[in-house]
């Protein structure tokens, strides 16, 4: 439904409205959905963190100007029932909470309702899926945050990208073209 897209659409008229109102710096979040207007004030890229989909904490996040920044994942909203963990996230082809093998998607990309349905698309359809599609697309980045722990990140993201001090172990992947 248009839930998937709702905030970064909202997201995307404010930005458009700020704009319009001469607003030349602004970070403002939808409740997961970051998005940015320019730089800060003094002239640096915004810092968005990347919660880690196991803890309270940040895993790491990107630098970024007139971006949005947006996560999906089952980990905020979801219900535990007889061992079974199902969140809201929906694979259409079962119809059952999305297994894909991922936590979490981040899409970085300057229109917000793009992002937010980029991330639950590739939430749904797995890692491998979303490579193949920012190799074939080239108009976003992204972080993803595997079940098996491992963290992948598309190139022009991997200048930008910083992990956390408690994650500064953690492997990471850059996909690559």
């Amino acid at each position: 439904d248009l839930g998937g897209v709702g905030k970064g659409f909202t997201g995307d008229e404010v930005v458009k409205t700020m704009k319009e109102d001469g607003v030349t710096s602004a970070l403002f979040s939808l409740g997961g959905n970051i998005q940015t207007i320019g730089t800060k004030p003094d002239g640096e890229k915004w810092y968005v963190g990347i919660k880690d989909p196991e803890s309270d904490g940040y895993l790491g996040g990107v630098r970024v100007q007139d971006e949005a920044v947006i996560t999906s994942g089952g980990y905020e909203r979801y219900f535990e029932e007889d061992g079974q963990t199902y969140w809201h996230i929906m694979d259409p082809e079962t119809a059952a909470p999305a297994r894909s093998g991922l936590k979490s998607v981040t899409i970085v990309s300057p229109l917000g309702v793009y992002c937010d349905a980029l991330s639950t698309a590739v939430f749904v359809r797995g890692a491998d899926w979303g490579a193949d599609f920012w190799r074939t697309h080239q108009d976003f980045e992204m972080v993803l945050v595997l079940e098996d722990g491992s963290l992948w990140v598309t190139a022009g993201l991997a200048g930008s990208f910083t992990l956390a001090e408690d994650y500064q172990d953690l492997e990471v992947t850059v996909i690559q073209l």
